[in-house]
């Protein structure tokens, strides 16, 4: 069963959805490949207490590493492209070349980044920590700018 809340962050609103209780989903506002809100479950503020704890102490600059249980919904490419989102470094970046190589598929960049898109808990699952080649800041569900503000806040140069 599926349930959801919405909580404020300096990103704008943010969804939470958790199937039997495990937190499956983080939506942005106005973000792309997110599910209709009739998919979210009924509305219940009181089963994301540890993970706007989590999500609270982030913002507030005060935590580098989530530890929130997390249900991923995806295919088993899906799911190993998310794994290895979860191991790039607070602060850090990784190119989707990169991501192809710790997969041992370097031909896979193409698919990494459809999968990068595809991520079902944005900021969590850290997405936005994946830029081109070259550095430059590629495709972000939650929009470019939102990307370029989170990963100026975790390299310390943004101010909220």
């Amino acid at each position: 069963m599926k349930h959801h809340t919405v909580i404020d962050s300096p990103y704008g609103p943010l969804t939470l959805v958790a199937e039997d209780g495990t937190l499956c989903g983080l939506y942005m506002t106005e973000q792309r490949h997110r599910p209709p809100a009739e998919t979210f479950g009924t509305r219940d503020d009181r089963l994301f207490g540890e993970t706007e704890e989590q999500l609270e102490a982030y913002f507030a600059g005060e935590l580098k590493e989530f530890t929130i249980e997390l249900r991923l919904n995806g295919t088993p490419f899906q799911r190993s492209v998310w794994d290895q989102l979860g191991k790039i470094p607070y602060g850090e970046t990784r190119s989707y070349g990169d991501l192809a190589d710790a997969l041992a598929n370097p031909s896979a960049s193409r698919a990494v980044g459809l999968a990068n898109g595809r991520n079902p808990i944005g900021i969590i699952v850290p997405c936005h920590r994946v830029v081109g080649a070259n550095g430059s800041l590629t495709g972000y569900g939650g929009g470019l700018d939102r990307k370029q503000r989170l990963l100026d806040f975790e390299s310390g140069t943004a101010l909220f």
